[in-house]
């Protein structure tokens, strides 16, 4: 039984961890549009800078749900 408390562990771990790696890598990808888009556009700066963080947040709240 003890075996079986372990491996639970290990895999909450490796989910959450996993969880985080894409969360990571999604907030990335998007802040590389954001500087791209930006660069574009620079009179659209504003609008899609508060479009990007509300969307950070959502990443980060979907990640931690």
């Amino acid at each position: 039984m003890e075996n079986v408390l372990g491996l639970v562990a290990l895999a909450c771990g490796l989910i959450v961890g996993l969880g985080a790696l894409g969360a990571w890598v999604g907030i990335g990808m998007m802040g590389g549009k954001f500087l791209e888009s930006g660069a574009r556009q620079p009179e659209l700066m504003n609008e899609l800078q508060t479009k990007m963080f509300l969307l950070a947040g959502l990443i980060d709240a979907a990640f931690l749900i």
